[in-house]
């Protein structure tokens, strides 16, 4: 023998339907803002963007290695030397597109090396550093 409910409905019903007070449309309309307005950068603005970053990083390098005392070999102050000059004629350090990104500065490799390199600096200068005095 089934179930059967004395109310028919089972379902969460309300007895009078919500009313809305006000009107959810604005007699405002859409208002053009004023003031300053960021704009997105343009490709040319983005490439010259990444550009000097690069370069930045180069300097970084460089100055780091001279104000930890760490000696860079010929070779590494010489690739630090060459890749900025070429990233600043140029644009970008390599022309060869199966070496890296088109719209990247530098290829892949010589991206590796330049992360070697700061992390040279930073190994070394982390054991240049004296120990901290033990305060007993």
């Amino acid at each position: 023998m089934a179930f059967k409910s004395k109310t028919p409905s089972m379902g969460l019903r309300q007895k009078t339907p919500l009313k809305a007070k006000s009107s959810l449309k604005s007699n405002t309309g859409l208002k053009s803002q004023t003031g300053l307005q960021a704009k997105l950068p343009s490709p040319a603005d983005q490439k010259k963007a990444l550009q000097k970053a690069t370069v930045r990083l180069l300097d970084k390098a460089k100055r780091e290695a001279a104000e930890q005392g760490v000696d860079l070999s010929e070779w590494e102050a010489d690739f630090i030397d060459s890749v900025k000059g070429r990233v600043e004629t140029y644009g970008r350090a390599f022309a060869d597109p199966d070496k890296g990104a088109m719209e990247g500065t530098l290829s892949l490799m010589q991206g590796l090396k330049l992360k070697e390199i700061r992390k040279k600096v930073k190994t070394k200068a982390a054991k240049n550093q004296p120990a901290p005095p033990d305060e007993e």
